[in-house]
This record gives structure tokens, C-alpha cells and sequence, in this order.
């Protein structure tokens, strides 16, 4: 039987962004998640845990690269840029 993950343990998989619902980086949330269900008296069961455990999709990043040369390409031109205009004024 698998043990249902605890609320901290759903959120840390959301920040991270294993799950694809956001980018993997942490969420200075006010509140934890589960804690607004928990005040209104509906704190999450263990088959409610489950349920997010075994539906939840897992998503994998792609970096794509392209910042990377298109960056590079302005940090090109603006030394050919500078080249240029320090050699045309010798």
C-alpha cells in the first residue's frame, strides 16, 4: 500500500516544477498549502493525498538554448560596434 505524501511534500514537487505547474523556483507563499483548507476546517485527508499523488502529472523541462545566442550575438555587435568606431578614429 503506498503512503499518501504529506501537504509539505505536494508543495516542495509544485516549487520544484516536477509537476509543471510552475517554474522550479520557491514560492515565498504567505500561506503553506493546506493551511487555508485547514483553517476552514477541511484539512486534506490521507485519500485526498493519494488522489494528488497518483494524478499529478509529471513534467520535464526543456532548456532551451536560444537566450544563450541571441546574447551572445548582441555582446558580438556591440564589440564590432566599438571596434569599429575606435579604429575609425585612429
Amino acid at each position: 500500500m503506498t503512503k499518501a505524501p504529506t501537504t509539505d511534500q505536494i508543495r516542495a514537487e509544485i516549487d520544484s516544477g516536477q509537476t509543471g505547474e510552475k517554474v522550479g523556483f520557491p514560492d515565498p507563499a504567505a500561506a503553506p498549502l493546506g493551511t487555508d483548507a485547514e483553517a476552514g476546517g477541511h484539512a486534506a485527508t490521507a485519500a485526498d493525498r493519494k488522489l494528488e499523488a497518483r494524478t499529478k502529472t509529471h513534467h520535464v523541462e526543456r532548456h532551451r538554448p536560444i537566450g544563450f545566442w541571441i546574447y551572445g550575438a548582441v555582446i558580438g555587435l556591440i564589440a564590432i560596434a566599438a571596434l569599429w568606431i575606435v579604429l575609425g578614429a585612429l
